[in-house]
């Protein structure tokens, strides 16, 4: 019984956020439909998941290959129309099972991963939708591309590699107000012409939406603490 209040709460946490994404369009005239709900399923188990895809959400992220690899087929089956997005680290070697997997990949950080990217999407003749990861606060021990060089790498994924890029994604640094860092990337995007905002997480997702994200990452405000 105490197991299936917690699959109904995931259910009602998952409506809440939606409702709160709402809201926060509403104070600046947007339109929520806008703004898509990636909801994050690192360490959380299929059983966990599938309240929340019963429910009829279709936008899931992940911050591993492995595994996404080892709960998502199966998922899947079971629920067509899903939209899987990579929003971790991605190593070159693990570029063909991501490109295989995903329908979209957020972490596209330097040239060896666009060209790892790029070969797999012309072998599997599939192309998730990309977005550059943009090191806003310029932190030694995070992944992505400097603020100063973001535009420059966007149109270089383009003419060198040929790869259509979707947006720009971040992940401000925890003690910084995030409004500054959704803010630059929202004006690095208008920069290198690109219309997606990959911005927000659990605790700042409504700062994002309303500053342009089209895409917030939500996971333990929906599924509950990580073990």
């Amino acid at each position: 019984m105490s197991e299936d209040i917690e699959l109904a709460a995931a259910v009602a946490r998952l409506r809440d956020i939606e409702r709160r994404i709402a809201t926060a369009c509403a104070e600046v005239g947007r339109d929520p439909a806008g703004v898509t709900l990636i909801a994050v399923t690192k360490t959380f188990s299929a059983d966990e998941i599938r309240p929340v895809l019963a429910a009829g959400h279709k936008v899931y992220g992940e911050n591993r290959v492995q595994e996404a690899k080892g709960k998502w087929p199966a998922l899947r089956e079971a629920y067509p129309g899903l939209d899987l997005h990579l929003i971790g680290p991605l190593q070159s070697n693990k570029a063909r099972e991501a490109v295989e997997l995903f329908d979209a990949i957020h972490t596209v950080d330097r040239p060896k991963i666009a060209a790892a990217i790029a070969e797999e999407m012309a072998r599997q003749s599939r192309r998730p939708r990309l977005f550059v990861q943009v090191n806003t606060g310029e932190e030694p021990q995070k992944a992505g591309i400097a603020p100063a060089d973001a535009v420059a790498f966007v149109d270089r994924c383009r003419s060198e590699y040929g790869l259509e890029i979707a947006g720009l994604m971040c992940i401000p640094p925890v003690d910084d107000a995030p409004a500054v860092h959704f803010a630059l990337l929202a004006k690095l995007a208008r920069e290198a012409g690109v219309p997606g905002l990959s911005m927000g997480m659990s605790g700042d997702f409504e700062t994002a939406a309303q500053l342009g994200a089209t895409h917030v990452r939500v996971g333990s405000a929906i599924f509950g603490g990580r073990s």
